[in-house]
């Protein structure tokens, strides 16, 4: 029997993102298989990523099968064209991270993390092929060219976990329009990303 990855690499060996598009889009029918193989293919930079965060390996493992079973229920929702599913992927299991991190009561960061210009840095692995998205000049310097509000609610939802209720309280600004910021401010950076690409 000729495993679901064969079949998708068969075609396409070199072609990492869109290997791991279709495997989603496997999940997203209920193939248990393709949650199989999507968890061999990026389980080990997910839970890097998670470790990072959790600083427990034996809770870096318990996030990382809550992120999996979190794919599974929500691949139907993934996107292609809304971004790469790597970083669909990274964004499950950091949220997964932080969450277990605000219970725990340990949202402070550690000594030497808290710079502004190093939260890229905490989740990017320079080794990891598939955050190319991730590349600090583009990234920085796509952040640079949005609207102040914009890339503080971006780097604060995605980086440090805030919820749109949290921004909305921090900016003082409707959950709505904080939505709005975050939606167009995503759509601007990866319309750059893409260009820079």
């Amino acid at each position: 029997m000729v495993r679901v990855e064969d079949r998708l690499t068969r075609d396409r060996p070199d072609d990492e993102a869109a290997v791991l598009a279709d495997l989603i889009a496997l999940v997203a029918t209920g193939r248990q298989d393709a949650l199989r193989a999507l968890y061999d293919r990026t389980a080990p930079k997910l839970f890097g990523l998670i470790l990072r965060i959790v600083r427990d390996r034996g809770a870096a493992e318990d996030v990382l099968q809550d992120a999996y079973l979190r794919v599974w229920q929500g691949a139907a929702g993934y996107a292609p064209e809304a971004g790469r599913p790597m970083a669909w992927l990274a964004a499950i299991a950091r949220h997964r991270a932080i969450d277990l991190v605000r219970r725990r009561g340990e949202v402070t960061m550690p000594a030497g993390e808290d710079d502004e210009e190093d939260w890229l840095a905490r989740i990017a692995d320079p080794r990891d092929s598939e955050a190319e998205f991730l590349d600090r000049d583009a990234l920085l310097a796509c952040l640079g060219r949005l609207e102040p509000a914009q890339r503080d609610c971006i780097v604060l939802a995605y980086c440090e976990g805030l919820s749109r209720e949290e921004l909305a309280a921090r900016y003082d600004r409707p959950v709505n329009t904080v939505k709005t910021w975050l939606h167009r401010g995503l759509a601007s950076l990866r319309g750059c990303l893409d260009a820079v690409a």
